[in-house]
């Protein structure tokens, strides 16, 4: 036999058979009529040669390769999005689709993903821009979410505003009127930490404070906001994630102050860090599994797939503040 990759043809010469038969055997053809023995003859016999199914050819056959792609913005890889991929990757492993991920950075100069693996569908955990859908309709991708009739990507989510709004009221019911934002430093958060920074001023004004002083943290040292935020009497920070919180807070003890006697400090994602943070880092939970199921729903729907029919909807995910030592 030739080297190289075996093909249907080479089990069926080897067995003496037909190549129909050996295809229905190994595509498992609904309605063929093919013997259990031959069935089990040619299964070993693929085995036995090393075959692989080709899967341009299969999916070429059934109309799509069930394959989706994940672009990622050029964000940090943290924990919180760890989870929300793992769901989505779990939900749409159980609908029999593969996912992959693929981070588009600014000035890319390699061949985008979506041009050499021929996903079914593509998904943009951030808004696509102009550009970026001309390319992929270049493509030939025509399943595309967000498309203009979903939401726009993770920032759009109401779960984005939510968290800063529990973490302004959890500061309010301990006491506190003068409050900072610590946003975060990270060039490729800026969209995000604007998003919940804009959600915690808001929040404040509807409950009758001054507006809270936002300010970009440095991490680890966030001495700089925070001999600000002191000057002009700010008691408590809410932070953008559990990151930045603990930039504050660990600024905070080292300069002398207490915590949270003397700058009360709540994060977001309730991370390991929170937990393992000395004192415990009050941070607010939220659904990320959830929000992982709800994309993966999304793209589901875009492939026409039945288990798709849920993302029709903004996802009802929950959030809630666990409180630590911090506040």
């Amino acid at each position: 036999m030739a080297r190289g990759r075996v093909t249907s043809q080479d089990v069926a010469r080897s067995l003496g058979i037909s190549r129909a038969t050996v295809g229905f055997v190994l595509n498992d053809t609904p309605g063929s009529r093919i013997s259990e023995e031959t069935r089990r003859r040619v299964l070993a016999e693929a085995e036995r040669l090393g075959y692989r199914p080709h899967t341009a050819a299969q999916a070429l056959a059934r109309g799509g390769s069930r394959l989706v792609l994940f672009v990622l913005p050029d964000w940090p890889i943290d924990v919180q999005l760890r989870r929300h991929l793992a769901e989505a990757e779990q939900e749409l492993d159980r609908a029999g689709y593969s996912m992959v991920t693929y981070s588009r950075h600014a000035g890319a100069r390699s061949r985008p993903l979506w041009e050499v693996l021929e996903p079914e569908v593509v998904v943009g955990l951030a808004p696509f821009d102009a550009e970026q859908l001309a390319a992929l309709h270049a493509a030939g991708i025509t399943r595309i979410v967000p498309d203009g009739a979903v939401s726009g990507g993770l920032s759009e989510l109401p779960s984005q505003a939510e968290g800063p709004r529990l973490q302004v009221e959890h500061l309010v019911e301990r006491g506190h009127r003068v409050l900072g934002f610590g946003a975060s430093a990270d060039p490729r958060l800026s969209e995000l930490s604007a998003v919940r920074a804009a959600a915690a001023v808001a929040r404040a004004g509807e409950l009758g404070l001054p507006e809270p002083i936002v300010r970009a943290v440095e991490e680890p040292d966030a001495s700089t906001s925070l001999a600000e935020w002191r000057a002009r009497g700010v008691t408590a920070v809410a932070a953008y994630n559990d990151d930045v919180a603990a930039a504050v807070a660990g600024t905070a003890q080292r300069t002398g102050l207490d915590v949270p006697g003397d700058l009360a400090v709540i994060g977001h994602d309730d991370t390991p860090l929170a937990r393992l943070f000395v004192p415990g880092l009050t941070s607010v939970q939220v659904d990320v599994r959830g929000l992982g199921r709800y994309v993966a729903a999304q793209a589901l729907a875009s492939a026409g797939h039945a288990g798709g029919g849920r993302a029709l909807g903004m996802p009802d995910v929950g959030a809630d503040v666990v409180v630590r030592d911090s506040t």
